[in-house]
């Protein structure tokens, strides 16, 4: 049985956390293959919400196996918190592994990268300062800590030469820190983790498709912040395309099937960087009220705007995304019209591709206008019950893509869930 990837095709935030959540019955192995503490998946169901940071969203199934890939950073303290706030539900923890090559998120990352991007002023990323961006440095210079070295004897050697290394970095700075405190909540932590089941995942995945297992990789963020592909430099430091999960969980590309293009049915973004479609107007404050668009991890209100076709053909491209599921379409249902952006217009011309430059002040979007469908959607028990107006905008969406749309989310519960008969 190959492997299905589970990505968002926007700038993170687009509802993957409930559609793993939906999806893992099907599934007996649950993957994380990038991202760290600056993802919060939600799911929803029993009227309580839960908000995922490095956990897979297959967690809640006892009988799926949950995997914490190479190509995710992990923090310790955090990881702590979460297990912690899980426990109250009776959760076992026994389905759940983590990759000793996966990277080690130290203190001292969270206060290097707070310090960094003050550093930055009015350039700053928008960095969620969770230590992500310092902990892939590490990583990518070969200094970093990782899962596996938790249990070698020279461990506390290898983790006071990163401080120390940390500690000249900041000192530039001028930035005071009791690194004691730090490290008393950091030794704590890493105890705990030490009582799971550290996996060389590679071997395990492979393991699991060799004997046939359902396999699901599921990314963190949107493909619009990929390292590479993302609107560099406002952008993560992982790859949150395809390609990720096949380096994030030692998976050859051939063993790759379906791959699952999630998106909203408006656009969202938390951060800086370039936005074209962004509404800074009344429409924009009511879809974020509308669809409770604060950060699940910051709690920062999120940028709002209109679909975005050129960057979600971008981003379906170079994933190869085979079905698409469409997220809050309820958010919608009460606006009179709704729009979307179909290109860039510049000096009266129009670009049909997402610049790669950051400056777009002499770019504004080429919108189609649809009537808004001025019902409620979440109510609704089956795909063809969706009302004409949503369909014609489901259908624009799926021929300019070239990719059909299996799934539509009416509301946060798993039960506010339609599937297209195929």
């Amino acid at each position: 049985m190959p492997v299905d990837v589970l990505l968002g095709l926007q700038w993170g935030d687009e509802g993957k956390g409930k559609v793993v959540d939906y999806l893992a019955p099907r599934y007996q192995l649950i993957a994380r293959f990038q991202g760290g503490p600056n993802a919060g998946h939600t799911l929803e169901f029993n009227g309580i919400k839960h908000v995922l940071h490095q956990i897979p969203s297959g967690i809640f199934h006892e009988d799926i196996k949950n995997v914490i890939g190479n190509g995710v950073v992990l923090d310790p303290i955090v990881f702590k918190k979460e297990i912690e706030g899980l426990s109250k539900y009776g959760l076992s923890f026994r389905n759940l592994y983590i990759s000793k090559k996966a990277q080690l998120i130290v203190p001292t990352h969270r206060i290097l990268d707070l310090v960094y991007e003050k550093a930055m002023g009015d350039k700053k990323i928008g960095s969620t300062l969770k230590g992500i961006g310092p902990c892939y440095q590490d990583k990518i210079g070969r200094h970093g800590l990782r899962i596996g070295d938790l249990t070698q004897a020279d461990f506390r050697q290898k983790y006071s030469s990163l401080i120390e290394r940390h500690k000249k970095l900041l000192g530039h700075f001028n930035h005071e820190v009791d690194f004691e405190a730090l490290n008393l909540e950091f030794f704590e932590a890493v105890e705990l983790l030490k009582t799971f089941n550290l996996v060389d995942s590679e071997y395990f995945i492979n393991q699991a498709i060799a004997e046939g297992q359902s396999i699901l990789a599921e990314g963190a963020q949107g493909s619009m912040l990929d390292i590479d592909f993302g609107s560099y430099p406002y952008v993560t430091s992982s790859s949150t395309m395809v390609a990720g999960a096949c380096t994030g969980l030692g998976v050859a590309p051939k063993h790759i099937r379906e791959v699952f293009g999630i998106l909203k049915a408006y656009s969202t973004r938390v951060g800086s960087g370039p936005f074209l479609t962004e509404l800074n107007d009344s429409i924009g404050e009511y879809i974020r009220t509308q669809g409770h668009e604060f950060g699940s991890t910051t709690g920062r209100p999120r940028r709002t705007g209109w679909l975005d076709l050129p960057a979600l053909k971008y981003a379906s491209m170079i994933s190869g995304i085979t079905q698409l599921f469409l997220m809050k379409v309820d958010v919608l249902d009460d606006l009179d019209e709704i729009k979307v952006c179909t290109g860039y217009l510049s000096n009266g011309e129009v670009a049909s591709t997402p610049p790669s430059e950051t400056n777009l002040s002499d770019l504004e979007p080429d919108y189609v206008h649809f009537p808004g469908w001025k019902c409620s959607t979440r109510q609704l028990k089956s795909f063809d019950a969706l009302p004409s107006a949503l369909s014609k905008y489901i259908s624009f969406i799926e021929q300019n893509m070239g990719v059909n749309v299996h799934m539509v989310s009416t509301g946060p519960d798993r039960l506010h869930t339609l599937i297209k008969d195929c």
